[in-house]
């Protein structure tokens, strides 16, 4: 059974009306020094295995009494749902400037290429995209920031690409160039404990068009954060900033 136009859109209406609801809670709650409630974050999967678990352990310490949902998705997914009134935060990756999502902060820093200790391209210091692009690549698709960003500096190159994998989970994508020969993309800090144990490798590519992802941390411009959800923003500027000072 699939919902008409008019029952989406009543859909719509009914969640927002809920979330309202919830909110006035929050907020008597907060009033009354009952510093609790829920708070939704998106954000891209990738994020999971080491900077989100960090903030949630922290954000739990201090505020034991607030829950979390969250949710992974694509960059067009995250945006989606600050606009329909899903989450409260979203954490995009080159997400697109509007005028109705204000940006509480962001970490800028290079796109590398991932692959496998061993790799060929591990014995160039400094490899061109075009080196790169001899190799299969393992991409998100294309409602993520990343791959459009990586999709920009292939077009800018001499080189054809050869997708081996195109999918909606940037973490197969780092599974996929730890075993095998394929080649992925993401900045750093989101794989700084499979390099550290030496599972991957993050290679600097001299490339111009992938030196600066943003990743911001984003919010609906017009609508009123709950206690939690600002403790949550707060929270991960912090852990954004401490990246940016390591």
């Amino acid at each position: 059974m699939t919902l008409t136009a008019a029952g989406i859109l009543l859909s719509r209406h009914t969640q927002r009306t809920f979330r309202e609801f919830d909110r006035v809670r929050d907020a008597i709650d907060d009033l009354r020094g009952l510093h609790r409630g829920n708070v939704t974050l998106y954000a891209a999967e990738g994020l999971v295995a080491e900077f989100l678990p960090a903030v949630i352990s922290d954000f739990a310490a201090r505020h034991p009494q607030i829950g979390f949902e969250i949710r992974f998705d694509s960059t067009d997914g995250i945006v989606g749902a600050l606009i329909d009134d899903v989450a409260d935060i979203g954490i995009t990756f080159n997400g697109p400037a509007r005028n109705d999502i204000a940006t509480v902060t962001e970490h800028i820093e290079p796109i590398c290429c991932l692959v496998r200790p061993g790799h060929p391209l591990a014995e160039l210091s400094r490899p061109q995209l075009a080196d790169v692009l001899g190799w299969p690549l393992a991409l998100p698709e294309t409602s993520f920031g990343m791959r459009r960003m990586v999709d920009v500096a292939i077009a800018r190159s001499s080189g054809v690409p050869r997708i081996a994998i195109n999918t909606n989970s940037l973490e197969l994508t780092k599974r996929v160039a730890m075993t095998g020969d394929a080649v992925a993309f993401m900045p750093g800090f989101m794989v700084h404990k499979d390099i550290a144990a030496g599972r991957l490798l993050a290679l600097r590519l001299n490339c111009p068009d992938l030196e600066e992802a943003r990743v911001s941390v984003c919010v609906h411009r017009d609508r009123e954060l709950s206690f939690a959800a600002k403790a949550l923003s707060s929270l991960l500027t912090s852990h954004f900033r401490a990246l940016g000072a390591g």
